[in-house]
């Protein structure tokens, strides 16, 4: 249960999702009852009657930014530049130079002082280094995050390909940046979409909310951690990356008001179960406020907070596939799993969903 291999799976390469659904609401949604290990096959547009009007559904409000650039050194050498804790105390929308960690791919790794060259006139020295992230000091010729938002790409992650290694969208028929960002989302900084809530279309919340179901927000900016393999035997030993999160007052009243009647939470995303869980005390009760999540959970986990969850298809040997086999328990998430690939489920960011509960 606690060697890495324990959490791989077979899957055809075929059936990772390079495009979204044409309709958000239209992927396919397989349900797992965690208890007996049963599932059964139906459509996102379904959930609303999956959902009990008592029911509190959390979301994740992040925003990705367009994180990813490409530049040139001084000598000409090609370099690709992700942006890691934007607007975490990096400066303001309104600044012209804005200092934050970097990873950076180049032929050779950057010495500090190495300048950088972007389009639009944008700039960067590199600070210092350790590990695979760079500290960068940029330099705008106007707000840095009005130039980031026209030549940066959406750091899309490296299993969906794009002709020319670009995130732009030129072999495909939609906009990424549209695509790969939900519809609820609100608050800059993160580089990685909580992919479950790209599903959710407003028209699909309205139904929720008229059902009597609570919408209530958390954010969690999802970081440089989503892109770490666990490269340890003994998944005890991985160390998980810290992630900016805010829990607001009226989330945590919602939460808390919910358990204490014997009302079911429902998490979308493993970032939002991460963040309720983080924040529960033993008895469960949400405390509002704003800090950084390390949280790993993994099988032996108790879950103090969270009573079903909503969460696309991850990846073998992730710290994600890894928390939804303690909610739901390896065996029964590895035959999910299984289930899916054999109906030809679309799998990871852009592909179909899972209703454990």
């Amino acid at each position: 249960m606690f060697q890495l291999r324990d959490y791989g799976y077979d899957l055809p390469q075929e059936l990772i999702a390079q495009h979204p659904a044409g309709h958000r609401d239209g992927s396919r949604l397989l349900c797992l009852d965690r208890a007996s290990g049963q599932t059964a096959h139906r459509v996102f547009s379904d959930l609303p009657e999956l959902l009990a009007p008592s029911d509190v559904l959390v979301v994740n409000d992040t925003e990705v930014i367009p994180a990813r650039l490409y530049g040139r050194k001084a000598s000409g050498g090609k370099v690709e530049v992700l942006l890691l804790g934007y607007g975490d105390g990096s400066g303001g929308s309104g600044d012209r130079e804005v200092t934050c960690e970097c990873m950076i791919k180049s032929s050779k790794r950057p010495r500090p002082g190495t300048r950088l060259f972007f389009d639009q006139g944008l700039t960067a020295e590199v600070m210092g280094g350790r590990d695979a992230v760079h500290t960068l000091r940029f330099t705008s010729p106007e707000p840095f995050e009005s130039i980031l938002y026209r030549i940066g790409d959406m750091p899309l992650p490296p299993y969906i390909r794009r002709n020319g290694g670009r995130g732009a969208a030129d072999e495909a028929p939609h906009d990424d940046r549209t695509a790969y960002q939900t519809v609820f989302a609100a608050r800059k900084g993160a580089v990685a979409a909580p992919t479950a809530g790209l599903h959710f279309t407003p028209g699909l919340l309205d139904r929720i909310r008229r059902r009597g179901v609570d919408v209530v927000t958390v954010t969690l900016h999802v970081g440089y951690g989503t892109f770490v393999p666990v490269r340890v035997e003994d998944i005890r030993d991985h160390r998980m990356h810290r992630e900016r999160f805010s829990i607001p007052e009226a989330t945590a009243g919602a939460v808390n008001r919910a358990r204490a009647e014997g009302r079911r939470i429902v998490a979308v995303g493993t970032t939002s179960v991460r963040t309720l869980e983080y924040a529960a005390g033993a008895d469960g009760r949400i405390t509002p406020g704003t800090g950084s999540c390390d949280l790993f959970i993994y099988p032996g986990y108790r879950f103090r907070a969270v009573d079903a969850v909503i969460t696309n298809f991850h990846l073998p040997e992730s710290t994600l596939i890894m928390l939804v086999s303690a909610f739901a328990g390896r065996e029964k998430v590895l035959s999910a799993y299984r289930e899916a690939v054999a109906e030809r489920y679309r799998f990871f960011s852009y592909g179909d969903a899972m209703f454990i509960a």
